[in-house]
């Protein structure tokens, strides 16, 4: 009979992770990036279509319901946008777990509080 491959062990035991590791957040950064630069496109018009741009042509273009809603999700896409690429440079060159642990924490609780104060300050106006 033949030699048998199947009990034999060649390199380290690793965890195969499949084609779609990342796929997910690689997904993200790319629709997120979308947003974001239609958002950018859109202010971009409204600005330049705009004939006086003093603060009360801005205060009243943001009372207009659909501009809050665009602002609001463009907000929830930066945020996690942010995130998505901040974790990614943590993970990889942070090599402490304590210290990745720390700067990870840190970076959720600050993107949480802009986009709070982004909320904020669209139903106040």
């Amino acid at each position: 009979m033949g030699y048998d491959f199947r009990n034999t062990e060649f390199g380290t035991k690793r965890t195969v992770v499949g084609a779609h590791y990342g796929l997910k957040d690689w997904l993200a950064q790319r629709i997120t990036a979308v947003v974001l630069a239609s958002y950018s496109i859109i202010l971009s018009v409204t600005f330049l279509l705009s004939g006086n741009n003093g603060f009360l042509r801005w205060s009243t273009l943001f009372q207009v319901f659909w501009v809050k809603v665009a602002t609001l999700l463009a907000t929830v896409a930066i945020c996690y946008h942010a995130w998505v690429g901040v974790r990614d440079i943590w993970m990889d060159y942070i090599k402490p777990v304590s210290v990745r642990l720390a700067l990870q924490i840190f970076t959720i609780v600050w993107l949480l509080v802009c986009g709070i104060w982004v909320f904020e300050i669209m139903w106040k106006i």
